[in-house]
């Protein structure tokens, strides 16, 4: 594709030592990653609002952190873009049989054995190439770079598969109850007892309201971006509400704020 090239071209461009961005040369795989991640988020943003423009652009800003990686690559002599396609397109062919195979068999397949067929190629993948298969747990798979809140939700949704689960979000609740009472502890100790303590303490809190989410069918990370929107929507209020009276909400006192977040909060 015409469009892709020419992605690939400017890309190389902008890393050319002589002619191209300082900044751009400058970047290494390391440097890189933050912004392939926070990209991979605004897709999801994107989608979220069902804002297919936005979609458009920030797809695009996600596909050229895979161009700019592969541009590294391929000036250490590792790999180049289209080694990436290339694999991707035989690794989604080799893993789907049901739809390349010469007799494909998808009539009256399930999702959960296209997915038992995934793993179960990927193993003889991994054999057929002589490294030795993984030794896998319960927990194996889940990537620690995961924002901790979806891993927490996906820790305790495998540990739910072989039965080490609460019975009903009610068990949950009481856990968090009891989790809360712990760190209320800690704050009342005014401050004499074990920072890595409270600490403990606020992550197991945190664990327990992450699998209330998974008992109530609620990934916790939507939940927590809905809210964090919320806030900072019914804020940016408080705050034109303060600024409409000359006033700064440095300037305002606890209680005056209160009561024009109350007001803000009956009218959304």
């Amino acid at each position: 594709m015409k469009s892709i090239e020419n992605l690939l071209d400017i890309m190389a461009r902008l890393r050319d030592p002589k002619g191209g961005c300082p900044w751009d040369v400058e970047q290494t795989f390391a440097t890189i990653a933050p912004y392939t991640i926070e990209e991979a988020y605004e897709v999801a943003d994107a989608i979220e609002r069902n804002d297919l423009r936005a979609l458009r652009d920030e797809l695009g800003d996600l596909l050229l952190q895979v161009v700019f990686h592969a541009q590294m690559a391929a000036e250490s002599g590792a790999f180049d873009f289209d080694a990436v396609a290339t694999a991707i397109c035989d690794k989604l062919v080799r893993r789907h049989p049901h739809v390349f195979a010469r007799r494909p068999d998808h009539d009256g397949i399930t999702s959960g054995q296209v997915l038992e067929r995934w793993e179960s190629i990927k193993a003889r993948e991994r054999e057929a190439a002589g490294r030795p298969p993984k030794k896998r747990t319960t927990l194996s798979g889940i990537p620690r770079t995961l924002p901790a809140l979806i891993r927490a939700y996906e820790i305790s949704a495998r540990a739910a598969t072989v039965g080490f689960d609460w019975q009903q979000a009610d068990d949950v609740l009481d856990k968090i109850e009891e989790e809360v009472a712990e760190v209320r502890r800690e704050v009342e100790s005014g401050g004499t007892g074990d920072l890595s303590r409270a600490e403990e303490e606020m992550g197991d809190l945190l664990f327990a309201i992450a699998n209330l989410s998974r008992k109530l069918g609620i990934e916790p990370e939507a939940a927590l971006r809905r809210a964090n929107e919320k806030f900072t929507t019914r804020f940016d209020a408080l705050e034109h509400a303060f600024a409409a009276r000359q006033m700064a909400l440095s300037d305002a006192t606890l209680d005056e704020m209160e009561a024009e977040w109350q007001r803000i909060k009956k009218g959304s």
